[in-house]
């Protein structure tokens, strides 16, 4: 069911859609919460310390709240907790679906996560990924700065213009908007009302991706 939709995305023909990862495709959200708790509670953070930061790489929010001299550390430890905590990883409503339409189709992910961690959690609940898969490792600034979307709309060969992003972070949105992309929201992990998008469904099991002779069109359910 849509939730909010207004705009163009139904009548425009995308070149190319990029997928953020977690929150939109799969729900990692109790393997996130249990590393970061853990993680925080070994570097004597409050939880409210770490409040404000999804789809924000790690490492960025190490820098931001941990001094200099134990920044290397703490990316380190946090990278070893959620390597190794892939449990109960599942993929949302749509998600499989939404990849199997988009099969030979210019799309993408674009994702926080590093490369490593990105193909355990995609293992951990079988989701089939596209080729182009765009992780923290490829960009010289993540999210919210524009370069995952970018880098991707890039390897895809299309002008970020042309591009849809799928987002489910404030976040990911800002740089999706940065990025120049069309944007649609799902409301998985973020409040209808945080999210600043001209289309917002409830997940992916709303929308289906068509791809045509002229590019992708998106249809609501």
């Amino acid at each position: 069911m849509t939730i909010h939709a207004r705009g163009t995305i139904e009548s425009t023909n995308f070149e190319g859609v990029i997928f953020d990862m977690d929150g939109t495709l799969i729900d990692s959200t109790p393997a996130v919460l249990r590393s970061w708790v853990t993680w925080g509670s070994e570097m004597g953070l409050t939880p409210e310390a770490l409040q404000g930061f999804h789809g924000v790489p790690a490492a960025s929010i190490v820098e931001q709240v941990l001094p200099p001299d134990q920044r290397a550390s703490g990316l380190a430890r946090i990278t070893e907790l959620e390597l190794a905590d892939t449990d109960d990883i599942v993929v949302l409503p749509g998600a499989a679906e939404a990849m199997a339409d988009l099969a030979g189709a210019k799309a993408a992910i674009a994702t926080s996560c590093t490369q490593r961690l990105a193909q355990a959690r995609l293992g951990a609940c079988g989701l089939t990924a596209p080729e182009v898969l765009i992780t923290v490792d490829d960009v010289e600034r993540g999210k919210p700065a524009p370069d995952p979307f970018l880098v991707a709309a890039g390897r895809l060969g299309v002008d970020p213009s042309r591009c849809l992003v799928v987002e489910d972070a404030p976040k990911g949105l800002i740089a999706a908007h940065a990025a120049g992309a069309h944007t649609l929201a799902v409301v998985t992990t973020t409040p209808v009302e945080d999210l600043d998008s001209p289309a917002i469904v409830s997940d992916l099991s709303a929308v289906r991706f068509i791809p045509t002779p002229d590019g992708i069109t998106v249809r609501f359910v």
